[in-house]
């Protein structure tokens, strides 16, 4: 059986490594980088983490900072015009998913041109003007490491999927230290990101013997300290761990792609502005029950890896105990069902078949163990509602 394994060609992990982003860069033939982060990076200093090492090696600097949440189209076009109008030989995505996602689509927009909705899944997104270098600075959404990214079409209300080597980062560096300073809530939310990730790869129809050595190793890393990075922020054994599992459960999805949880969570970031890792874990309980009998022995072997059930667990029982981690896992980390959180009944209920539809149009519910109608996806958004 043949496997095609990607990933970047050199991913630079420790305590501390944001301040050799001008050796990594050099280590390329690079000298010239576009720096995209968000305005929240700016104006608390932190992208200055990334941007003073590059002046003392004499690189001159430019930052396009405009990032939003849900990175939409307009906001790549921007990036897209101020990278065309300088001299970059190199693009860099300093902070969260956002602005790495953001920084992946400006490199494959100035590289074909027109709208960026024309590259998305089923596309294969191949293309980039420029090699991209991935610094994150939440230990969750795993962009250093995928050959994904998604971007919201602003006009049609969707959060589109693009993937193609064109959005795999040429290297990132991953520095533990970046998270010190994150917020518990966005802590907790994109920590359930990095496991859902994780999960999903690990029990894909696209899994393959490589992306269950990555997501096996990054559940492990994942499971026992989630709950002591939101409680213990300054833990660094824990945030260390949380990083790397983040970024290994990127090569794991990467490689067999995500499924339901994700194609499900997508829709709801798009009309509700909810954060992503945050609808992840909304999701997560009733699509991972959905899906249980489907893949039962790869759920249990989960629950193993995450430490919720033991070696000798029989599967049935395995199973159970990771529906259970779920659901404690949500109530101790206060995720708010969507009614909860704030999003009106009428209009959750209105938008379901058009959710439902988008979520298959993705592609990711067929990767899942028992792959839903769109009737199916309906009633399970009601049921997390």
């Amino acid at each position: 059986m043949a496997l095609n394994i990607v990933s970047p060609r050199s991913i630079l992990v420790g305590a501390g490594t944001v301040a050799r982003l001008a050796e990594v860069l050099a280590a390329h033939g690079l000298s010239r980088p576009l720096v995209v982060t968000d305005p929240w990076m700016v104006s608390s200093g932190t992208v200055e983490k990334a941007l003073a090492p590059l002046r003392a090696a004499g690189i001159a600097v430019a930052v396009f900072s405009d990032t939003v949440p849900d990175p939409t189209d307009t906001v790549v076009e921007a990036g897209v015009a101020v990278f065309s109008a300088g001299d970059y030989d190199s693009i860099v995505g300093f902070g969260g998913g956002s602005p790495m996602d953001t920084a992946k689509a400006i490199a494959i927009l100035a590289a074909v041109g027109g709208h960026i909705r024309s590259q998305k899944a089923p596309h294969a997104a191949d293309r980039a003007a420029a090699p991209v270098i991935c610094i994150p600075t939440t230990a969750g959404t795993g962009s250093e490491a995928t050959r994904f990214t998604v971007i919201t079409d602003t006009a049609n209300d969707e959060k589109m999927l693009i993937a193609g080597l064109g959005a795999l980062p040429l290297a990132a560096i991953v520095d533990y230290e970046l998270t010190l300073t994150v917020p518990p809530r966005t802590t907790a939310d994109t920590a359930i990101d990095s496991f859902s990730h994780a999960l999903e790869a690990y029990v894909s129809k696209r899994a393959t013997a490589v992306s269950d050595m990555y997501g096996e190793r990054a559940m492990r890393l994942i499971g026992p300290n989630l709950r002591t990075v939101y409680k213990e922020p300054g833990n660094l054994a824990a945030r260390e761990a949380m990083m790397l599992g983040a970024t290994l459960a990127g090569l794991a999805f990467s490689n067999a792609s995500v499924a339901l949880v994700h194609g499900m969570s997508r829709p709801i970031g798009a009309h509700f502005h909810v954060p992503h890792g945050l609808s992840n874990a909304m999701l997560l309980p009733a699509v991972t029950r959905y899906g249980l009998s489907a893949a039962l022995p790869r759920y249990a072997q989960a629950a193993r890896c995450m430490g919720v059930a033991r070696e000798s667990d029989a599967d049935q029982v395995a199973g159970a105990k990771l529906l259970e981690e779920l659901e404690a896992l949500n109530a101790e980390l206060h995720v708010p069902r969507p009614g909860a959180w704030g999003i009106d009944a009428d209009r959750w209920n209105a938008l379901l078949p058009t959710m439902a539809a988008q979520a298959l149009a993705s592609g990711s519910p067929g990767n899942n163990p028992a792959v839903p109608s769109a009737d199916e996806i309906i009633a399970l958004y009601q049921e997390v509602y």
